[in-house]
């Protein structure tokens, strides 16, 4: 008989994730995410980057960031 190992997996958060993904983070809709990014709110190689296929990857580290900025300058 085998014995089955109870180890817990652990997930390790990624630091660029999709818009939808990032909308289920934050509680921001996928909209007000794109919005931020048309706007220039939300700056490209600073909250976001581009991937090699063109598709938009949120940088978490970057809103993190973005959101301590703004808390300081309050």
């Amino acid at each position: 008989m085998t014995t089955v190992s109870a180890e817990k997996p652990y997930i390790n958060a990624a630091r660029f994730v999709t818009v939808e993904l990032a909308s289920v983070m934050t509680g921001l809709s996928a909209g007000a995410i794109r919005k931020r990014i048309e706007r220039g709110v939300w700056l490209e190689n600073k909250e976001w980057r581009r991937g090699p296929d063109e598709r938009v990857w949120i940088d978490t580290r970057g809103i993190e960031a973005w959101v301590l900025q703004k808390s300081a300058a309050a």
